[in-house]
């Protein structure tokens, strides 16, 4: 059971947490609880970090305690009433807060911050709200007990962006956390790890869920529960598309393609361990857990052609116009070689139908530095007019249709183009993935939220998906 941020907000949302994982443990769930810092805590230890390696020492202490400091007291202010109780988890917590202080004067003094220093701050927002956590569930009379994640999830150095190493991980799950399961409710960190010498790293951001999957995968869970704000994955966004519904079933590579194409109610990693093992995971929502939420499995019951409709927006398209690939030969391998020496993340590539220019689409800011890279790779060809011109088009973005279902069914992209044709949309580029689970099309940035509403309408989705 994995809780987020916005699930362990404040002492309101923290109770109902417990409320619920006390269902789970009296229907004889063995639940194994990861939780991610409170709401807010990782975003304002990033800014003390940045602040003291800036030599702003002052702003940075005083944002610790109004950020942090203050809104961890009240949190367990808020849920702990036994005295003693209470205070020895302050006492506890204080030792976590000089800590920080004591980075944070560091970093003020080296004026430099390393992704290794940053994760050495940015664990103690998952730490103290695993604490506060365990000592409210234990009041509560839940047999909670607190397991450092640094000591189970064993990382490569790749700070700030580590990746688990599941062999040695495996141990340490088997000796310290599976002897747990069942006798007590084992509580612990998102987002956290450790070296193998023992430096703290951390998994990205949204990393949490990928902790919990890493976990559950590791323990051969029945099914891995994502705790959030939201009822599950919807067919849209509900702020866009205001009858957009909540998708009962998806498949693995379903949630993939949505989380890869904007969709931000599960981080992209999550998937693979999971996907591994063939264990389920169910997208909850903390507010309301009567609903049934969002299973993701390997073959859903619930057949539909298209399942979702989601959109990136901020991005350019990017274009390399040849008058004639055999003229130049090369040309797609030399666009990819010099983007990747820029480390620029290509979202989707198309080619025209002429074969006589390539694009792709990158975030808006890494454009410039996507178009400038391509005119030195070129040079000589762009100096003999072999190549008219490399530019990009800003202010588009991509609308993902996403079903497993389109792999076999012809049609759809005539469907989705006509929806948008009758909406007066205007398609800048289409591409199509491997898996054919997915069409992503290109439009007008300011067209994208029709283009969404139109599609989303063509296909029906606000009906319920039939049994299979």
């Amino acid at each position: 059971m994995k809780f987020g941020g916005t699930s362990v907000r404040d002492a309101a949302a923290m109770a109902q947490m417990i409320e619920i994982v006390r269902g789970r443990w009296e229907a004889g769930r063995e639940p194994v609880v990861v939780l991610s810092a409170l709401a807010g805590t990782t975003d304002a230890l990033i800014q003390c970090a940045e602040a003291a390696h800036r030599g702003r020492e002052p702003e940075a202490l005083r944002l610790l305690d109004e950020a942090i400091i203050a809104k961890h007291k009240e949190a367990v202010e808020g849920l702990l009433e036994d005295p003693t109780r209470r205070q020895l988890l302050l006492d506890s917590m204080e030792k976590h807060f000089q800590e920080i202080q004591t980075l944070l004067k560091g970093l003020a003094i080296l004026g430099e911050l390393t992704p290794r220093s940053l994760d050495a701050v940015l664990a103690y927002g998952e730490r103290l709200s695993t604490l506060i956590a365990t000592a409210a569930m234990q009041e509560r009379g839940l047999p909670a007990h607190w397991l450092d994640a640094r000591e189970l999830i064993v990382t490569d150095e790749q700070f700030t962006q580590a990746e688990p190493l599941m062999a040695e991980s495996q141990a340490r799950v088997e000796e310290r956390v599976k002897p747990l399961v069942g006798a007590k409710i084992p509580v612990t960190q998102g987002f956290v790890g450790a070296t193998r010498d023992g430096r703290t790293t951390t998994l990205g951001r949204g990393g949490s869920d990928y902790s919990a999957a890493v976990l559950g995968t590791l323990l051969g869970a029945e099914e891995i529960e994502i705790w959030t704000d939201v009822d599950g994955v919807m067919t849209a966004d509900p702020r866009v598309v205001p009858e957009a519904r909540t998708i009962k079933e998806l498949s693995y590579t379903e949630a993939a393609e949505l989380s890869y194409f904007g969709a931000k109610v599960l981080h992209p990693k999550t998937i693979r361990p999971a996907v591994e093992r063939g264990i389920p995971l169910r997208i909850l929502n903390t507010f309301n857990p009567q609903a049934e939420g969002t299973r993701i499995v390997g073959e859903p019951t619930r057949k539909r052609v298209v399942k979702a409709i989601t959109t990136i927006k901020g991005l350019s398209l990017v274009n390399v116009e040849v008058r004639g690939m055999l003229v130049v030969p090369g040309v797609a391998a030399r666009v990819f070689t010099a983007v990747a020496r820029e480390r620029i993340n290509v979202l989707m590539i198309s080619q025209s139908s002429s074969e006589q220019s390539i694009c792709f689409v990158v975030e808006a800011p890494a454009a410039p530095k996507a178009v400038e890279a391509l005119r030195e790779a070129f040079e000589r060809e762009l100096s003999r007019r072999l190549i008219d011109r490399v530019h990009a088009q800003d202010g588009v973005a991509i609308v993902a249709v996403v079903g497993a279902g389109m792999r076999n069914t012809p049609g759809i992209a005539a469907k989705a183009f006509g929806a948008l044709g009758r909406a007066g949309i205007n398609v800048v580029s289409i591409a199509q993935g491997s898996s054919e689970h997915n069409l992503s099309i290109v439009v007008g940035e300011r067209d994208a939220d029709e283009a969404v509403r139109a599609i989303h309408r063509e296909f029906q989705l606000h009906k319920e998906e039939p049994d299979a």
